[in-house]
């Protein structure tokens, strides 16, 4: 059993160590196990501002009081871009296919229809069936091929730009 909640700057350490577990078993998160360079403080910092963005928010799958998977929604900060936010998920492999990513999905889409946001947007590899099966079970649509966009173990990796548009009554208009 898991619970899904919103990240505090106290869940620092926590969300430190499982970005780090991540980096070490999966190839398919963008950093590489010694790339992350960021203090204890950095990370609370971080969190902070997630909080206290209202175009941002930073979702937690915890079990035994151990947090287990993420994920994050960074919205843009100026005028032209605050409707669309970015997505970085990242799960365990120990607790892959329990219903995690569809947790972290529902409390996401939960938020999302209460803000101004209208695009969710995030890459995959297009290697990743695992992840695209997720990402499309949940509405996103593949909108082009990133070519060349990475290199892991000295080769070449496409990315697909995926993307989710929110279906809201509000006209543009308001938006602005």
């Amino acid at each position: 059993m898991f619970t899904i909640r919103m990240l505090v700057s106290e869940d620092a350490g926590e969300l430190l160590r499982l970005q780090h577990q991540l980096d070490q078993e999966s190839k398919f998160m963008l950093l590489e196990p010694d790339e992350r360079q960021v203090s204890l403080n950095q990370v609370k910092e971080m969190i902070i501002s997630f909080v206290t963005a209202d175009t941002s928010i930073l979702i937690g799958a915890e079990v035994d009081g151990y947090l287990v998977g993420y994920l994050s929604v960074r919205g843009g900060s100026v005028r032209r871009n605050r409707h669309s936010a970015y997505i970085v998920i990242g799960i365990l492999k120990d607790y892959q296919g329990m219903g995690i990513g569809a947790g972290l999905f529902t409390e996401m889409n939960t938020w999302a229809m209460n803000t101004e946001i209208v695009r969710l947007e995030l890459t995959v590899m297009t290697h990743n069936q695992v992840a695209l099966a997720l990402y499309s079970k949940n509405g996103f649509e593949i909108e082009g091929t990133k070519r060349k966009s990475l290199v892991i173990d000295g080769q070449w990796v496409d990315e697909y730009y995926m993307s989710k548009i929110l279906q809201k009554e509000k006209r543009i208009e308001d938006q602005i």
